[in-house]
């Protein structure tokens, strides 16, 4: 096992950046891109049910965004130490850091799923439904409780193997479930006669599949292994993972808060308002996860390479993703742009969802491309150690900015200021991220 860590640790430490991170970024695009597929597949096979069916997806999305931001809390809380610590060569302490990790996640989702089912019909109201929606979120959202264990912990094993630079296999479960999800949606939305329940059954049966693949590929290789007797939680250890885990939670869990509050504003238009946003939320997600997947892959290379001390490739692979995902990013706003029409009336054949989504999307592709900026910039921060800026970072595009946007543009601009919130947040992110990124790529070239 030390052998083989060493020599992943040269493998990180010493293979030219333009080739090592490719190499782990391409199989987490592959993991962002399908599992932004088949959450577009959701919503595409719910879209033949009604826009109701559709509005309650948009829903309980916010809710699987807050099961996100739990397991990525856990996952990047523990796999930004497990990256520093192999960097420093010191496998101990990273194998507990990961027993840690996961196994507080699986208990954590035990405890999410239990109070969920007790409050099943308060919570869907909380998450912005209407009474015409309440039926079908109820449905889909007692399915999806059932699975938040399985959703939480392979979240956990995902990250913590990316972190240890073993995308490939992270890849293996993930798009595994993914491809399942899609092939059982229809079969039990429509062969089946389950509606609704049939989209979140085909979730979490795939969650479970996925959970299952990833614990094999944790014991396979060289990569950490997820031992019972590893599980010695500490406070030491928690305040680890609140310094690594804490942007996540922020970024993610605001995005679920931003989500609940966007679908209460755009459900006092209509229920076609929170459909379409929702396909939006659904298809931008898709863009995004280009650059999240190419951030991935960055975020091991910038943690191994900072716990080195080799600061030197730390800048360099910043400036190379950073470069590379605005010229993609302003390639997909310009496609986004001229199809927005056709994509919206893929999922929904309705028109005034149609309006909705298409002149939403087109904003929003205006300001794509500051993403590559404001995303890499966060990954960097959480991953070489920088709690408060990277947390500030993480919290600015969903909460700091976008919070008041949507509540403040509305009451301007109408339907249109809810279409004008993301945009507007984005660029007041953009703003904010790029001095704290530059003061600490200055700090590291003096340290060079």
């Amino acid at each position: 096992m030390k052998n083989t860590m060493h020599d992943k640790f040269l493998h990180m430490t010493e293979t030219p950046i333009r080739r090592l991170i490719p190499e782990l970024a391409v199989p987490t695009i592959i993991s962002m891109l399908v599992t932004s597929f088949y959450n577009m597949a959701d919503t595409f096979f719910v879209g033949r049910i009604n826009t109701q069916a559709t509005a309650a997806v948009g829903v309980v999305f916010s809710f699987m965004a807050i099961l996100q931001a739990c397991g990525f809390f856990f996952g990047h809380g523990s796999g930004n130490y497990i990256s520093r610590k192999l960097g420093a060569e010191d496998v101990e302490n990273a194998s507990r850091m990961a027993a840690n990790g996961f196994f507080s996640a699986l208990g954590a989702g035990a405890l999410i799923a239990l109070a969920g089912l007790l409050f099943l019909k308060p919570l869907s109201l909380a998450l912005g439904s209407t009474m015409t929606i309440l039926p079908y979120t109820c449905d889909y959202l007692r399915i999806i409780l059932l699975g938040a264990p399985f959703i939480m912990a392979s979240f956990v094993m995902n990250n913590q193997l990316r972190y240890q630079g073993s995308a490939a296999y992270a890849m293996v479960g993930i798009v595994t479930g993914a491809v399942l999800n899609i092939i059982l949606d229809p079969l039990l939305i429509f062969y089946a006669d389950m509606g609704i329940a049939g989209a979140a059954t085909a979730t979490v049966i795939s969650q479970a599949v996925s959970f299952c693949i990833l614990l094999k590929m944790c014991a396979s290789g060289s990569n950490l292994r997820l031992r019972i007797k590893n599980f010695r939680p500490c406070a030491a250890d928690f305040a680890e993972m609140l310094r690594g885990g804490f942007p996540s939670l922020c970024r993610q869990g605001l995005a679920s808060v931003a989500a609940i509050y966007l679908n209460r504003v755009a459900g006092s238009y209509s229920d076609a308002a929170i459909a379409g946003m929702s396909i939006v939320a659904r298809v931008t997600m898709f863009a995004n996860s280009v650059i999240i997947g190419w951030g991935q892959g960055f975020q091991p290379v910038c943690g191994f390479n900072y716990g080195a001390q080799r600061f030197d490739r730390v800048q360099e692979a910043f400036w190379f993703c950073v470069k590379t995902a605005a010229v993609v990013l302003c390639l997909i706003a310009a496609a986004g742009w001229v199809t927005a029409p056709t994509v919206a009336a893929v999922f929904r054949d309705d028109q005034e969802v149609i309006a909705v989504a298409a002149a939403a999307l087109r904003y929003q592709c205006l300001t794509l491309p500051l993403n590559a900026w404001i995303v890499l910039s966060n990954m960097a921060l959480q991953s070489i150690g920088k709690p408060v800026r990277a947390s500030i970072t993480a919290a600015s595009r969903q909460g700091l900015f976008f919070l008041p946007a949507i509540w403040l543009l509305p009451q301007v601009l109408g339907l249109q200021g809810i279409l004008l919130s993301q945009p507007a947040a984005d660029v007041c992110s953009f703003l904010l991220a790029l001095p704290f990124m530059l003061s600490v790529l200055a700090e590291m070239k003096r340290e060079t």
